[in-house]
């Protein structure tokens, strides 16, 4: 399947090749950066998403859930010609809020940007590009939830910019890592992969920066193509209040944080109503035998594996594209996923295959107008563990303005 996803992407990098001019750079533009291309003093805007999600059994009741799922303010200001600031504020569920994103932009030329703050890890598509009209399905791809834990945000600084001659962007930023262990927890699992290591900028810790990068080609008309990586450690509280001559204690806090590298390749094409999206990741991790041996010894199981695999494609038409009259866009879609947090383990525990998840997702996207969608969807899930689909109706609301 890893080779058909990489023909599958070298394939796209073909298609209508004599149409290879630079495209409208808004066309991929996330919230935070259109809030960067605008000349106001002050923007304002938003988006949010309210869901429905019905399992559905037929030997048992089960009650469907009804929810506001996140409703984000953003607000940016402009300082100067080339100095802005930026941020996110969201609201999970109607009662949880976070900061998203919060961070200082200098803009010395198209070139070269300086940012610093609370910032987007950028890797891969969804986690900065998750504005609801932005994708198909009432929910982000389960990737995005496990393997690259969407919204991953850290405290950091760095550079981004364009290089139009050769239709490159770049990212590159130096930021805080995931936390492995903190005050008793260890929070690193293959039963949630890395999700639970995020810290999201709320009183987070460092013993050690990670380094986060991104280039994106869009030369090919309609078709952007990006590569990610991140490399660094985990970050552990266990090492506070130890003597720096104590080796013992330093040694059981050394257990306590996991190498992580991971690589990320996505692909986005849209031309003439037909849309392909696919991107996978690969994320190797290290020193998780003696991770899990003292997870074990204060005990808790964290069942950490070596590696973690996961990928999806998708593709959509929208069948309104030929009626230049229908102001709205009716897309249905399909998109298939897979991932897996035991993609390989080490000698001291087995692969559980209920960790390699298959989702089948199906559905309309129809969109009201650019910054309001009506979606619905059906999904089928299943684990290598278990061959029977399990089955979910899905239905939402999603606006950004």
């Amino acid at each position: 399947m890893k080779k058909a996803i990489y023909l599958l992407i070298l394939t796209l990098i073909f298609i209508n090749v004599k149409a290879f001019s630079q495209q409208d750079q808004s066309t991929y533009a996330n919230a935070a950066q259109k809030m960067l291309n605008s000349n106001s003093k002050l923007t304002i805007g938003g988006y949010g998403q309210i869901d429905f999600n019905q399992p559905l059994d037929n030997s048992k009741f089960s009650a469907g859930n009804l929810d506001v799922h996140r409703l984000v303010m953003l607000f940016g200001y402009r300082f100067t010609k080339k100095l802005q600031f930026v941020t996110e504020i969201e609201f999970e569920h109607v009662k949880e809020v976070y900061i998203e994103q919060a961070f200082i932009n200098y803009s010395f030329n198209n070139y070269i940007n300086f940012r610093a703050g609370l910032m987007l890890v950028p890797m891969g598509i969804i986690n900065e590009y998750h504005e609801p009209t932005t994708f198909n399905g009432v929910e982000r791809p389960i990737i995005d939830k496990y393997i690259s834990p969407t919204t991953w945000r850290e405290i950091g600084l760095g550079f981004s910019g364009l290089i139009p001659e050769i239709s490159m962007r770049y990212q590159a930023y130096i930021m805080n890592g995931f936390a492995s262990y903190n005050d008793g927890d260890f929070l690193l699992s293959g039963a949630n992969g890395l999700r639970k290591g995020r810290q999201k900028g709320a009183e987070s810790f460092i013993n050690t920066p990670s380094l986060a990068t991104k280039i994106e080609y869009y030369g090919i008309l309609g078709l952007n193509l990006g590569f990610s990586t991140y490399f660094g450690k985990t970050q552990s509280t266990l090492y506070d209040g130890v003597d720096k001559d104590a080796n013992i204690d330093i040694a059981t806090a050394d257990s306590t944080v996991v190498g992580v590298k991971m690589i990320g390749f996505d692909a986005r094409y849209s031309r003439k109503g037909f849309g392909f999206r696919g991107q996978f990741y690969n994320v190797w991790l290290s020193n998780t035998v003696q991770y899990n041996s003292i997870a074990q010894n204060k005990g808790t199981t964290a069942d950490l594996g070596d590696g973690m695999f996961g990928y999806y494609a998708e593709i959509s038409y929208n069948v309104f594209h030929e009626f230049d009259k229908l102001k709205t866009m009716l897309i249905p879609f399909v998109r298939y996923s897979n991932y897996d947090t035991h993609y390989s383990v080490n000698a001291n525990i087995t692969a559980n295959d209920s960790y390699n998840k298959t989702y089948i997702t199906t559905g309309f996207s129809w969109k009201l107008s650019q910054g309001v969608v009506l979606k619905t969807d059906m999904q089928f899930v299943k684990s290598k563990a278990n061959s029977k689909y399990e089955k979910h109706f899905n239905a939402g609301i999603g606006v950004w303005f």
